[in-house]
């Protein structure tokens, strides 16, 4: 069997520059329903299931303002529309998943998002660019549990322990590392420690099918 079966990949923060977005839409909304909400605040939750983040911000808003099914209708929706107008790839990121396509490497959107903001940002892209795609609304557990990235082998029907996952945040590295694969961290907005089968890295644009595969020999 070759070094490496498939890379999986996270969405946000990791392929596009969408936690920008996410932070713009949760400052101006969690104010506008009378939250002390802070960018420090919105940090903390990057990586998070939004089942998880709906119960932190209704934690923050008075009560009876609103439920927390219509916060995470509205602060879902408001994403999704930014991200159908434009997106932003991060720096690498295409020209490494078009490398991992043309050698016929598998690969995998593992994504806390839910399917709709997911089919958002891959109307930006050719078609089919993952052969799997595993939504935040698609597992019973999110990350940092490993279900998400597990479901992602198992469709694919490879073994975890050759497969790469790239990543953003800690909560997602905690998922790809509990679920027994290398990760690679690309660390946006807050660092994430060197560990065992972990490479972390500044940016994607050095990295290379035949990289990936190093890392697993």
């Amino acid at each position: 069997m070759p070094a490496l079966q498939a890379v999986l990949w996270d969405m946000d923060g990791t392929l596009v520059d969408s936690e920008k977005v996410w932070a713009e839409v949760q400052l101006e909304l969690l104010a506008e329903l009378g939250a002390a909400w802070t960018l420090e605040d919105c940090l903390s939750l990057i990586g998070s299931d939004l089942r998880d983040a709906v119960q932190v911000w209704m934690a923050r808003i008075p009560e009876g303002v609103i439920t927390g099914d219509e916060l995470a209708h509205r602060m879902f929706s408001e994403v999704v529309e930014a991200l159908r107008r434009e997106v932003t790839f991060q720096p690498g990121a295409l020209e490494l998943l078009q490398a991992l396509r043309k050698e016929d490497v598998p690969c995998g959107l593992v994504s806390a998002s839910y399917r709709t903001m997911i089919d958002a940002v891959l109307g930006h892209l050719p078609p089919d660019p993952f052969d799997v795609i595993v939504a935040g609304d698609e597992v019973t557990l999110g990350k940092p549990n490993p279900e998400p990235y597990l479901t992602a082998a198992e469709r694919l029907g490879v073994d975890p322990a050759y497969c790469v996952v790239i990543e953003d945040s800690m909560t997602g590295t905690q998922a790809g590392t509990a679920a027994g694969m290398y990760v690679v961290a690309v660390p946006q907005w807050i660092g994430i420690p060197d560990a065992p089968r972990r490479l972390v890295v500044t940016s994607l644009e050095p990295l290379t099918p035949e990289s990936l595969r190093a890392l697993l020999r």
